[in-house]
């Protein structure tokens, strides 16, 4: 069965950085787009950033946008979110997806996984 397991989350000040990581077992992510998605406590999960297969087209929500860099190495079969400038209102757990296009408009492909925890102390 596939799996998808996030990884990079921590404890970080605001102002800091942090870079995750979206592996899957069992499946080859090198032609799925990949999003990363974000859930704070009592909020519903909301998009944060997708990337084409090849890496060329690249989305952001507009909370993130100059702060979050999303990249990918096909040949790692990994996926990264690269977030700096971190503020306080980007905690939350951070979970990766696959999916047909970059606006998910199918949804997502696989089961979400466990997700990491990323806190950012004021």
């Amino acid at each position: 069965q596939v799996q998808l397991v996030e990884s990079g989350g921590g404890l970080v000040q605001a102002g800091g950085s942090l870079r995750l990581s979206c592996a899957a077992s069992g499946r080859t992510f090198s032609r799925y787009v990949t999003g990363w998605f974000r859930q704070a406590p009592e909020k519903e999960r909301e998009f944060v950033a997708a990337i084409s297969w090849i890496g060329a087209i690249t989305r952001y929500a507009d909370s993130v946008k100059g702060r979050f860099t999303i990249s990918r190495d096909n040949a790692k079969n990994t996926v990264y979110l690269q977030m700096n400038s971190l503020k306080p209102e980007d905690t939350a757990v951070y979970y990766c997806n696959t999916a047909t296009n970059t606006y998910f408009t199918s949804g997502p492909s696989l089961p979400w996984g466990q997700g990491t925890q990323v806190t950012v102390s004021s």
